[in-house]
């Protein structure tokens, strides 16, 4: 007999020994006990993906609610410096027309100062004028008399 022959009653041999012994529900017990913690593990991976999935929603509403709140700031920045800067033109312009008007009416009361005071320099001449002419044309009680009533009149009309 060749040697495949014993190798193979021996190979059969062996499986009657282990079958008998019960080899074959360690095997089972063994390959049962890695299916379950293999299934365990996928089920324990699903939870965790599942748990994954949830808090990337989360994320991702707690964003979207972030960038909606985040463009409000914005807009209402931009209202508020659009409202300062109407403000200050507005003040601005407030400025400028009480300035205007504050040096129109210091303008206006040099005019009328300066106005005064040719007036009070003509009538002075006037009268050092008709004093000189009166002098020289009168003279005695009479000249003084008219003189002073004269003068009297000028300074009244003049003033």
């Amino acid at each position: 007999m060749d040697a495949e022959f014993w190798v193979a009653v021996s190979f059969v041999v062996f499986l009657g020994v282990a079958i008998y012994f019960g080899a074959h529900k360690t095997v089972l017990v063994s390959l049962d006990a890695r299916t379950k913690r293999i299934a365990d593990e996928l089920e324990e991976a699903k939870r965790f993906r599942a748990e994954a999935e949830a808090l990337l929603k989360e994320y991702q509403a707690k964003r979207a609610a972030a960038e909606t709140e985040a463009e409000a700031i914005v807009t209402n920045a931009r209202e508020e410096a659009q409202r300062i800067a109407e403000e200050a033109h507005r003040r601005m312009n407030d400025f400028v027309v009480r300035r205007t008007a504050a040096a129109e009416a210091k303008i206006a009361q040099a005019e009328a100062q300066a106005a005064a005071e040719v007036r009070a320099a003509a009538a002075e001449a006037a009268i050092r004028a008709s004093e000189t002419v009166l002098k020289k044309a009168v003279q005695g009680e009479r000249a003084d008399a008219i003189f002073e009533a004269s003068l009297a009149g000028v300074r009244s009309k003049l003033n």
